[in-house]
């Protein structure tokens, strides 16, 4: 009988764990909200905090970035019923579980970046 999952690792199959989890968590946006929301962990941080720690992010994207974080069960969102609500995020433990794999990205880019940013300054096609 055949497997209806795809073999380990096999990136070029759509229903591959490892494209799907690229697919929802590989932005800087997701990247920094993690980030933020596990320096603070295990307390909440509220929205207007996480936006003024993630300098660049609009409104509109981290309103879409948390909504994605919540609905795939690593961000917990809570409201306080008051005028203007208060929203609160906090990672839940498997948010706080992909921490440590986001924080050997930034790690390998802290030492690489300035190659990369050589490589394509050589090639003329500079990126920021």
């Amino acid at each position: 009988m055949t497997s209806l999952r795809p073999a380990k690792g096999d990136v070029f199959d759509p229903d591959c764990p490892a494209r799907r989890l690229l697919d929802r968590i590989g932005t800087k946006w997701t990247s920094m909200a993690v980030k933020v929301l596990a320096e603070a962990y295990p307390h909440e941080v509220r929205f207007a905090e996480l936006r003024r720690r993630m300098p660049g992010i609009s409104q509109k994207m981290l309103s879409t970035t948390l909504h994605g974080l919540t609905r795939d069960g690593l961000v917990e969102r809570r409201v306080e019923p008051v005028v203007p609500p208060r929203v609160h995020y906090r990672l839940t433990e498997l948010g706080l579980s992909l921490d440590a794999p986001l924080a050997a990205v930034r790690d390998w880019a802290e030492t690489h970046m300035a190659e990369i940013d050589r490589a394509n300054a050589a090639s003329g096609t500079a990126e920021k």
